[in-house]
């Protein structure tokens, strides 16, 4: 029955009725969304009314926004956000402002009415508040398309509807807020157990390649994120580098090498050099959030700071794909549980610390016990070479005739020159190693190819894995060590000689095969191999494979041999890998690189950008450095020329192994100097320094 039709006490009655099935429709409805929409449905159709909708007051109290609206029309004003100013000029403003319900009975005459084109019908409105306790939350808004629809009374009728519903918002807002409640007290539960168990992995995991990506894991997993990622601050203090990454997008950018610049324009460098957390809310609006493709979904971003004393050792990231992700419990927790990885990490860098001591100590105590064999074994050759000096006496005493017997005399000249020979390669096998450097990392395949180019040996294939490129080693001892190596392979009558290099099985070391196709040795002789002074070939002082296993093992390194006759034999080292330090070489002079396009002069030509790299020296460039080892051309042919061409003083020869022999020659020929080469760009600048 429509309502401009019913009059007097009937129609009261009516209202009465309908405005009591309307309070018990909503009464158990505690979905807020679907109670409004529920309310405005049931007046409308209940009472018959043209339009029916809801206003609740916002936050800042200043405003009444619609929250559900009757039909097509409620729903594009909802969707359009439409409000009204409280005490405004509006039916609905006015009520919330006086706490009174109000009628019109012809809109075009009202003071206060708002006119809206999406309800172009309205003839009367009624507007009732909201009134909860004492505070007006809102309003209800009935229109009709009939002139005077509303009576007087029908305010009291249909005010104890809106009484009914004000109490029903507020049960339903109470309900909400003990589900958040609840949901928070979940979720701070849940954030207390990854943080236990965060807390657990931390103190019993020490090495950082195990450590950290178990912790990307146990966040995303645990705290149900997107993603995490930890970055580490490099030695230079300048670059983050990630360290690990969650996920498929983790291991790519891992692969990629991902760095981010400490205090760049990144959630994370910003985070780092301020040593505070950043949470970037909606990453859209974030002036200093790094967009990145492998995370296309993130839409919240929580940056947290590795802190350990004054120093931050990184970052860690936490992104989202809820905008507005991340609340005061998960930045308490989540830093808390970063603390405590800063600890770890730092723990970790301690360790390795006292790891590469401790194998300091023992290179140290290694170098002392070989130079204990060196004396013993001097003094071995010095007694074996004794008879010299009987040589001597007999070769003067024959001079001292008036017909000397030569063929007597070649013989003594012959033993004394073997003796003497021994006695050099002795020095040079045990005794060169006193000069040994302090390890650094070096580029295996320069130093395995310096190594062959002084013992005019030539290799059949090299092969070097990317990963496995440097090696810790001292370059003149490992090239003295491999050139032994492949000198024995070749005496064994080898035709062919593979060298492979790669990551081996033992973390943090270097696998290099030699293999080769010689004679190979009998169970016997490997077993005596490493003997010094054995060996099974006349003139040979077997001292090659010992000197070889003293450079090794003072790297904390192994070496074996896998040997068999006629089948060849195949030498397994195993050496520390070198990582390089991200540093810059400053400013530098131009340089002009005599040498081959091999991967150390690719390295420097990279490295150095004023250096150019030619088969002839630049006369114009400001240094001039030649590699010694070169296949393009002779070296001494090379030096030569430029000898010629008043360039010595400008050149430095450059070397991967050190001879103080070939080093004296050279100096003494007007070359300005000798030098290692530098094998990080770390090490260039020490090229020019004088």
């Amino acid at each position: 029955m429509k309502a401009s039709k019913i009059s007097g006490v009937e129609r009261h009655a009516v209202l009465l009725n309908a405005s009591a099935r309307v309070s018990r429709s909503i009464a158990t409805i505690l979905d807020l969304p679907l109670l409004l929409n529920r309310t405005v449905e049931i007046i409308c159709d209940e009472f018959g009314f043209y339009y029916s909708g809801v206003f609740l007051v916002d936050e800042s109290g200043e405003w009444a926004v619609l929250r559900a609206g009757y039909g097509d029309a409620g729903r594009t004003m909802v969707e359009e956000g439409h409000k009204l100013h409280i005490g405004g000029n509006s039916m609905i403003g006015a009520a919330i402002g006086n706490r009174v319900g109000r009628i019109a009975l012809d809109v075009g005459e009202e003071a206060v009415f708002f006119k809206n084109p999406h309800l172009p019908l309205t003839r009367s409105e009624m507007a009732l508040p909201l009134i909860a306790g004492d505070e007006a939350i809102g309003a209800l808004t009935v229109q009709s398309g009939v002139e005077a629809a509303f009576k007087p009374e029908d305010i009291a009728a249909l005010q104890t509807m809106a009484d009914q519903l004000a109490v029903a918002i507020q049960n339903a807002k109470l309900n909400r807020k003990n589900h958040e409640l609840l949901r928070q007290a979940e979720r701070r539960a849940r954030l207390l157990r990854a943080a236990n168990l965060v807390g657990k992995e931390v103190t019993s995991v020490l090495n950082l390649d195990e450590l950290l990506p178990r912790m990307v894991n146990t966040i995303v997993e645990a705290y149900g994120f997107y993603y995490a990622g930890i970055f580490l601050v490099d030695e230079s203090g300048e670059w983050a580098n990630l360290s690990a990454g969650y996920g498929e997008a983790g291991k790519a950018m891992l692969a990629d090498e991902h760095k981010l610049q400490v205090g760049g324009n990144s959630m994370i460098g910003t985070c780092i050099r301020l040593n505070e957390a950043r949470i970037a809310l909606d990453v859209g609006e974030e002036r200093v959030h790094f967009k990145n493709p492998h995370l296309p979904n993130t839409r919240s971003e929580m940056a947290l700071p590795l802190p350990f004393g004054k120093k931050v050792l990184g970052a860690v990231t936490i992104q989202s794909v809820e905008e507005g992700a991340f609340n005061q419990d998960d930045i308490t927790t989540l830093q808390t549980m970063a603390d405590h990885l800063a600890v770890a990490i730092q723990n970790a860098y301690t360790l390795d610390a006292l790891k590469v001591a401790h194998a300091e100590l023992l290179r140290t105590k290694v170098y002392e016990a070989l130079t204990v064999a060196t004396t013993e074994a001097i003094h071995w050759i010095g007694n074996k070479a004794l008879p010299i000096t009987l040589t001597v006496s007999r070769l003067k005493e024959d001079l001292a005739t008036d017909q000397p017997d030569l063929d007597s005399l070649r013989e003594d000249l012959d033993l004394i020159a073997e003796s003497a020979d021994l006695i050099v390669q002795v020095k040079e096998q045990l005794i060169g190693q006193a000069r040994e450097q302090k390890p650094r990392p070096v580029l295996l395949a320069d130093v395995l190819e310096a190594a062959a180019h002084q013992r005019d040996v030539k290799l059949s294939k090299i092969q070097v894995a990317t990963e496995a490129a440097y090696v810790m080693a001292d370059s003149t001892q490992l090239a003295r060590a491999l050139g032994n190596l492949l000198k024995n392979a070749v005496e064994a009558g080898a035709k062919k000689l593979n060298v492979k290099a790669t990551l081996a099985d033992q973390k943090g070391f270097v696998e290099i095969t030699i293999k080769d196709d010689g004679a190979g040795m009998t169970s016997d002789v490997l077993e005596k191999a490493w003997t010094p002074f054995f060996s099974t070939k006349a003139g040979h002082n077997g001292l090659g494979l010992p000197a070889a296993l003293h450079v090794v093992t003072q790297l904390q390194g192994e070496i074996h041999l896998q040997s068999k006759p006629g089948k060849g034999t195949t030498v397994e080292l195993t050496l520390p890998a070198g990582r390089l330090a991200i540093a810059k070489p400053g400013k530098s002079p131009v340089v002009s690189l005599v040498d081959d396009d091999d991967a150390w002069a690719q390295f420097f030509v990279e490295t150095v950008k004023t250096a150019s790299r030619a088969s002839a020296p630049n006369a114009k460039a400001d240094i001039i450095l030649v590699d010694e080892n070169i296949e393009f051309a002779d070296f001494e042919a090379v030096i030569a020329s430029i000898r010629k061409a008043g360039l010595a003083a400008k050149t430095i020869v450059l070397t991967a192994a050190l001879d103080v022999d070939r080093m004296t020659r050279l100096l003494r020929s007007g070359i300005r100097d000798v030098r290692l080469k530098p094998y990080s760009p770390a090490e260039i600048p020490s090229l020019w320094e004088k």
